[in-house]
């Protein structure tokens, strides 16, 4: 190669290492804080139903100098939903509850629901980020090896369940009556880090249509949609919550593959579900049946990876609506 050619690919190198700096630049500066509210309609409803709203929250990562993230999800009480499901990952840091209590204030009142993501218990570690994009950081198929919990999770519980008066569905049932249709819902524990009990879904949930059938059919209400709750959706899962009826799924934890490239998405999801399911509204489908799914991007990152591109942080305002409308 002769000196002008050297010129060059010196020239070329140089042009992408200042455009490499540039998107992280953007990524780590801008992106992450450009949080946005999406909206989406789901035909779940049985026919006639009034519609409902569900606004979707997840992987907030909450650290306690992230003021203008928790301002943002404080306006979003402004939406007025009917229905708030959180889908975990709340905390970022060891201080982050005091910000996660002032970005949900103004939500009391407002049924809700939730499941944890592994940072509900543990503070995330400090490690090479670039290892994110070599595969899922856990296999998600067992127990994580014993790690010791250095989150307030008993606090943060206290605060959804006491304070907010939010269902736990961590390996658990429950239900909730919004605008005459009943709701069903069940959930696990994060089973990114082996926590999910699937085991126990059937008998819980065998149990609570044995309670609810007459108690229903006395009120006069539309019985019933099902609705699973999840952080991590891994395939078994979803397959599981399909083979127990669920009408729709919640999820969240990949943060829609957070790093992804314009025109072919994330590169990676942190679990085993498809790319093209890695964020938004879906159709997941097992053994003949299908059910909605639903992924959210996620507010937030590690406070050791704090960059997005191509992905911004999000919200998402679901409107359920019946089968039958346009």
């Amino acid at each position: 190669m002769g000196w002008s050619g050297g010129r060059r690919v010196g020239a070329l190198l140089g042009t992408l290492a200042l455009a490499g700096a540039a998107t992280f630049a953007w990524g780590s500066l801008v992106e992450r804080r450009l949080f946005t509210l999406r909206r989406e309609t789901v035909p779940v409803l049985p026919k006639g139903a009034a519609s409902v709203t569900i606004l979707h929250l997840s992987d907030l990562h909450m650290a306690p100098w992230q003021k203008d993230k928790q301002e943002w999800v404080q306006s979003l009480a402004l939406l007025k939903p009917d229905l708030i499901v959180d889908t975990g990952d709340n905390l970022g840091h060891a201080d982050g509850i005091p910000g996660i209590e002032r970005a949900f204030a103004d939500f009391g009142g407002i049924p809700g629901l939730y499941v944890h993501g592994s940072n509900d218990y543990f503070g995330p570690m400090r490690k090479n980020w670039l290892n994110y994009l070599t595969g899922p950081s856990s296999s998600g198929r067992g127990p994580e090896a014993p790690r010791k919990r250095n989150l307030d999770t008993d606090r943060l519980e206290t605060f959804f369940t006491d304070a907010l008066g939010w269902q736990n569905l961590n390996n658990a049932v429950g239900s909730v009556t919004i605008n005459g249709t009943r709701f069903d819902v069940f959930g696990v524990d994060d089973p990114h880090i082996g926590a999910d009990r699937l085991d126990l879904l059937t008998g819980l949930l065998d149990s609570q249509q044995d309670d609810e059938t007459l108690e229903t059919a006395d009120a006069g209400l539309q019985h019933v949609v099902n609705i699973g709750v999840v952080h991590a959706p891994y395939q078994r899962v979803l397959n599981s919550f399909v083979n127990h009826g669920a009408d729709l799924i919640l999820a969240g934890h990949t943060h829609g593959g957070q790093v992804c490239v314009p025109g072919y998405g994330a590169l990676v999801t942190n679990c085993d579900i498809p790319r093209d399911q890695v964020k938004g509204l879906s159709l997941w489908r097992h053994a003949l049946r299908s059910a909605f799914l639903h992924v959210s991007a996620g507010l937030g990152t590690s406070i050791y990876a704090p960059v997005r591109f191509a992905c911004r942080p999000e919200a998402t305002l679901l409107t359920l609506v019946a089968r039958d409308t346009k």
